[in-house]
């Protein structure tokens, strides 16, 4: 039997964003292996999820690198892929298109332009409406793409709490990837101050870094969420931010995860894109958005934090 591909290598934000498309993916080809091709940091937590089959890992070496590139082939031809789904649309899927999956039925948002559309035009509709267009293109019914549900990676994170707090708690995300510092706030650690001068004894302030951003958490003034001094794995992320009362983010993974499990909180924008475009707000989740980000005052976002916390 023939099965079906999805490509997705990353971030953590589109993998989760991708979730409800990879559910119509798997519900229209319920007969068929849904497998996903994803990068190494993100194989374990895709490989719990209920609507794929398998994961495979791809390292994403150098494509001058003809050793990897011969045994990524082979490895993928031994599955017998007749469809492709390419949520990624890099010019990395773009190459697996021509050289490595070639016989395949491709799905990609190139495949999915309509008439004298660019894909430049193309790419400027939210990401929730591209993956929905892709799909519909592939005659595929796209009851969940917007209607992510996470409640497969939901787990016990209770005992993980009391160590940190006894009281409710607003999560904090200070961080981002390095190679987007433009979208970090730098105010963080004085709207952490604030936040506790206001509520005092009524919440605690809770961090959860990353693995590149523990020396940075101890500078803030907050309690660092870890498990047995290591950051927490993405299902223990995803609920310790189910648990909390209200979350302040940049534009990152777990702003993502924040909006689809329609908490309340806030995320903060520059001009580095926008938030329709990144399909980021939901009822209560919603965007602080600024042309620069070095000009947004504490005050401004603990007004928003009390408008929307109380």
């Amino acid at each position: 039997m023939s099965n079906v591909l999805i490509i997705k290598h990353g971030s953590l934000g589109d993998l989760i964003q991708a979730n409800g498309a990879i559910k119509d993916i798997k519900d229209y080809y319920g007969n068929r292996k849904v497998i996903l091709l994803t990068s190494k940091p993100y194989s374990i937590f895709m490989s719990e999820c209920p609507y794929i089959d398998g994961v495979i890992i791809d390292k994403r070496l150098p494509r001058w690198n003809l050793f990897f590139l011969y045994n990524l082939k082979k490895l993928l031809n031994k599955y017998n892929f007749t469809k492709v789904f390419d949520l990624q649309n890099s010019s990395r899927s773009r190459f697996y298109k021509r050289f490595i999956l070639n016989k395949a039925d491709w799905s990609s948002s190139i495949s999915t332009l309509e008439a004298g559309q660019t894909k430049k035009d193309f790419d400027e509709y939210p990401v929730l409406d591209r993956m929905e267009l892709q799909l519909k293109k592939s005659n595929i019914p796209t009851k969940y793409i917007k209607d992510i549900d996470l409640s497969w990676a939901d787990v016990n994170v209770s005992s993980l709490i009391k160590q940190h707090t006894n009281r409710d708690y607003i999560l904090i995300f200070p961080f981002c990837s390095a190679k987007h510092q433009n979208k970090k706030w730098p105010y963080y650690k004085h709207l952490i101050s604030s936040i506790r001068r206001e509520y005092k004894n009524n919440y605690s302030v809770l961090i959860a870094p990353g693995p590149n951003e523990l020396k940075d958490a101890e500078n803030l003034n907050a309690n660092i969420v870890l498990s047995n001094g290591e950051p927490l794995d993405i299902k223990m992320l995803i609920s310790l931010i189910k648990n909390a009362k209200f979350i302040v983010a940049n534009d990152t993974g777990p702003a993502h995860i924040a909006s689809h499990l329609n908490k309340k909180g806030l995320v903060l924008f520059g001009s580095h894109t926008s938030a329709k475009k990144v399909s980021i707000e939901s009822k209560n989740f919603k965007a602080v958005s600024v042309k620069d980000l070095s000009n947004l005052k504490v005050d401004e976002v603990l007004k928003k934090i009390k408008d929307n916390l109380d």
